[in-house]
């Protein structure tokens, strides 16, 4: 049987200077920076209504601000 796709890969290109403020925010929250990428996205969509209630996130943990 086929194994299901979970996510979509992609090339992300960040100056020097945001991807060292992303691993150190990532570091304080005890996240890779994979993870802390996917949270802030989903965490903007949410902010902005984009995202739909049954689509699923990682790490859901905190609570909207």
């Amino acid at each position: 049987m086929a194994k299901k796709e979970t996510g979509k890969s992609f090339l992300l290109r960040l100056d020097t200077a945001t991807m060292e403020k992303v691993e150190a925010w990532a570091a304080q929250e005890f996240r890779s920076v994979n993870g802390q990428i996917q949270w802030i996205i989903a965490d903007s969509l949410r902010r902005h209504r984009r995202l739909s209630s049954t689509t699923p996130t990682t790490n859901d943990t905190e609570e909207d601000i």
